[in-house]
């Protein structure tokens, strides 16, 4: 009797395509990377879209679907990723705005540390 090898046979080319699609998931943020640095909700959406795309084409390469596995997955993670790194960027401004005000408070408490300093001198003088 010869061995069934069919189920061994239709896996390679499933676990082939899954790593492709994995490959290019993660080479798409490399691409993203040409310009400008990216903001936290643009990393949050690559990291995402590269998180979903490859957890996507693992599950869709047991289910013989690995290429819409990977689309799926990567769709939702990029929206995902995006609202993630949406908030965390807001996160950032309120802080950097939080911490402007505080600078600017202590240099008004500054000023008028020295112009008391200056009126006490000033009595001290008369």
């Amino acid at each position: 009797m010869r061995p069934d090898n069919t189920i061994g046979q239709n896996a390679r080319p499933r676990m082939r395509i899954a790593s492709a699609a994995i490959l290019v998931a993660c080479a798409l943020p490399l691409n993203a990377c040409s310009g400008q640095p990216l903001s936290t909700r643009e990393k949050g959406a690559a990291y995402g879209a590269v998180g979903g795309a490859a957890t996507g084409a693992i599950i869709g390469a047991f289910t013989g679907n690995p290429g819409a596995g990977a689309a799926i997955g990567g769709g939702l993670g990029l929206l995902g990723g995006a609202l993630v790194g949406n908030a965390m960027q807001n996160r950032e401004t309120e802080q950097a705005q939080t911490q402007s005000q505080i600078q600017q408070q202590q240099q008004e408490i500054q000023r008028q540390q020295y112009e008391i300093q200056a009126l006490k001198n000033q009595q001290a003088g008369q």
